[in-house]
């Protein structure tokens, strides 16, 4: 899939600014230096379009980029940044929650998951908490390219064992790398599989 069109909106501090809710929205969110910013170029075909950081915590309000002018990805603050202050950390939440339990155009939200590492708890918790509360999400791994193989489909069948034990299904999952441009294809077609069926 190509694009015409993909460009940055803007960067908005709450969800009261963010622009009108009138297209299907795509949100990215995981912990801090997770990969969100390039795994969002990578689906774009576009190296500047967000701004990459080696440091986390880089993303501090919610940004949009529009997409042929039918819909947005939209890329949330990180979560799991130690270096925040307590006041911090309860401003950023109260934003992302906001977001993500009131915004009417959201469609889907993409949960990015290091496959380098074993489960996190913040990454465990926030799952769960999106599934008490019965909003949409799709698990993309990120960083696939950069641990052997054996060791990735160990970290990955821990979390999926751990979401087993409190739910009956899975939720859909990608592997991904920004580098080798792995899942674009396979992402591509489920946000159009999904923005197909909004507008139906």
């Amino acid at each position: 899939m190509q694009f015409k069109e993909t460009k940055f909106i803007g960067s908005f501090p709450t969800l009261a600014k963010c622009p009108p809710a009138k297209m299907p929205e795509f949100a990215f969110i995981g912990r801090s230096n997770v990969g969100k910013s390039s795994l969002i170029n990578m689906l774009c075909g576009n190296k500047k379009l967000a701004k990459v950081s080696k440091k986390p915590g880089k993303t501090a309000a919610i940004n949009f980029f529009q997409i042929d002018s039918s819909w947005f990805m939209v890329d949330l603050p990180g979560y799991g940044y130690a270096v925040r202050s307590k006041g911090m950390k309860k401003s950023f939440r109260d934003m992302i929650y906001s977001y993500i339990e009131k915004r009417r155009s959201l469609a889907c939200t993409f949960i990015l998951i290091d496959a380098n590492v074993p489960p996190q708890k913040n990454d465990l918790d926030f799952m769960e908490w999106m599934g008490s509360n019965a909003i949409p999400f799709v698990i993309a791994y990120t960083k696939m390219d950069r641990l052997n193989k054996r060791d990735r489909k160990k970290n990955i069948e821990t979390i999926q064992q751990k979401l087993l034990e409190s739910w009956n299904e899975l939720p859909q999952q990608f592997m991904t790398s920004s580098e080798k441009k792995e899942g674009k294809e396979e992402i591509l077609a489920f946000i159009r599989e999904v923005t197909s069926s909004l507008i139906k």
